[in-house]
């Protein structure tokens, strides 16, 4: 990307993030906004650390479900501060809810082919003064309406599947009546440097989704929370070693049919060299 003044174009984070994770590596995926998206955008700054961003970014990084292509982009603004106890932002996007052309032909109940989504997040992140430097607590949340990947990348990932091992659908932005899919997603994480050299981490988040009409015309309540942690070492300016961990559990609740849970549990490591 480059960057001219407030002027920003190019490919990089969503302005709609706001704080994406503490640990290390992050072994398993979160629900909170952290998409990367080809954009422009424009940041004005006010002092004191203030500032307000609006930017027209791509929409096909932040689609859920099938879509028909591109009619508009996704209209994104941030207002945030940044000063000595730490930081907060507000951010909100408006996101077109567009089905394919298969799906459209099958709208019952006299669905809209199109719609408008939305969603709106709030996170503050603040220093720990009694802890070394770099040590910091945040806290976030996030609501949409047709416009899921905004509350998170986990759960919109998701597909459901019965306990005879049948795939009954995934989450995506829209029902099959045509009615947007709603949701929300609240996350927390501490980072402590508990040495010049040594860092711990845990972060976790929570998620769930009301899908409009997922199975013929039964709704569906779908549950997602996740937690990783992790320990790394600097024993040189540059060169980190470190550890994670992480579990995350899906259910859903689906009126007349059993659903299995998806429970994983996952364990890395990293050697990383900083040039």
């Amino acid at each position: 990307y480059i960057q001219w003044g407030g002027l920003t174009a190019g490919y990089l984070g969503s302005n709609f993030n706001t704080y994406t994770g503490q640990v290390f590596m992050g072994v398993v995926t979160r629900d909170w906004a952290d998409t990367t998206v080809n954009q422009i955008a424009y940041t004005a700054a006010f002092g004191n650390g203030f500032s307000a961003t609006l930017a027209v970014e791509d929409r096909s990084g932040h689609e859920v479900g099938d879509y028909g292509g591109t009619r508009m982009p996704d209209f994104v603004a941030a207002l945030g501060v940044s000063q000595g106890w730490g930081s907060a932002q507000l951010s909100g996007a408006l996101h077109q809810v567009y089905p394919d052309a298969n799906f459209n032909g099958k709208i019952p109940h006299g669905g809209d082919e199109d719609s408008l989504g939305w969603a709106i997040g709030a996170g503050v992140n603040v220093n720990l003064p009694f802890a070394n430097s770099g040590s910091n607590i945040f806290f976030q949340g996030f609501y949409a309406d047709g416009a899921l990947k905004y509350i998170g990348n986990g759960i919109t990932g998701v597909s459901v599947v019965s306990s005879t091992g049948t795939t009954l659908g995934s989450v995506a932005d829209y029902g099959g009546n045509g009615d947007k899919s709603t949701g929300y997603s609240l996350s927390a994480g501490v980072y402590i440097q508990a040495t010049p050299t040594i860092g711990l981490a845990v972060d976790g988040s929570y998620a769930h989704v009301d899908q409009n009409d997922f199975v013929g015309t039964t709704d569906a309540d779908i549950d997602r929370w996740a937690i990783d942690g992790s320990v790394q070492w600097e024993p040189v300016s540059g060169f980190v070693m470190g550890a994670d961990i992480g579990y995350s559990n899906t259910s859903a609740d689906i009126s007349g049919q059993s659903v299995n849970d998806l429970d994983e549990l996952l364990f890395g490591v990293r050697m990383q060299r900083t040039f």
